[in-house]
């Protein structure tokens, strides 16, 4: 669409992302059938997302793709195992891509962000944590996930992440995985309840 209305692609921001089931079973366990939506969305679908925005990036040399990942593709333990594997996949490909659409001229890289208190991350908390109130499961997001004390991650951060790496600002940066995460990912023992 961007293509066909101003005849070139700048930017694309590939933001794609499901849990699957929210149950967390032992890999024993695993549903493998919602183990591949999971992948289908989460890692295929920015597979196709970079894959067409290098094929229109790369003639003109130019061109910056961002890749939503996640902190659970960093550490094992703060998702089911569809959603970190895939996730954990993400950053692959952001590393595989980057290397080869460089000398063409095109910026792949990656954003993982921590947990951030939206509708989703609250039903979540909900299904996982039923006896806990809606404000415990709030206080799961913005303290025992949340190594920045007096701050919450919000969603406009993340944009803003977004926005620098599509942006000249950072017209060196290729590779990267940007995590927005107050520096949980760098020694927080998870303090999240244990799951029945």
């Amino acid at each position: 669409m961007a293509v066909s209305l101003h005849g070139h692609l700048d930017v694309m921001f590939n933001n794609a992302g499901v849990v699957g089931s929210l149950s967390r079973p032992p890999l024993g366990a695993l549903d493998l059938a919602d183990f591949d939506r999971v992948v289908a969305v989460n890692t295929r679908g920015v597979v196709a997302g970079v894959k067409h925005a290098a094929r229109v990036m790369a003639p003109r040399r130019a061109g910056s793709i961002v890749c939503t990942a996640s902190i659970a593709g960093v550490m094992g333990g703060l998702t089911p195992h569809p959603y970190s594997v895939s996730k954990a996949a993400v950053l692959g490909l952001v590393r595989s891509a980057a290397g080869e659409l460089a000398r063409a001229g095109v910026r792949v890289n990656a954003i993982s962000p921590n947990y951030i208190p939206t509708p989703l991350v609250m039903r979540i908390l909900r299904q996982w944590y039923p006896e806990m109130g809606e404000e415990e499961h709030r206080r799961i997001v913005e303290e025992d996930v949340n190594e920045m004390e007096g701050m919450v991650l919000e969603p406009a951060d993340i944009a803003r992440a977004a926005l620098y790496l599509a942006s000249d600002e950072s017209k060196f940066v290729n590779g990267h995985n940007l995590v927005v995460d107050g520096g949980y990912t760098v020694g927080k023992v998870p303090n999240m309840p244990t799951l029945a």
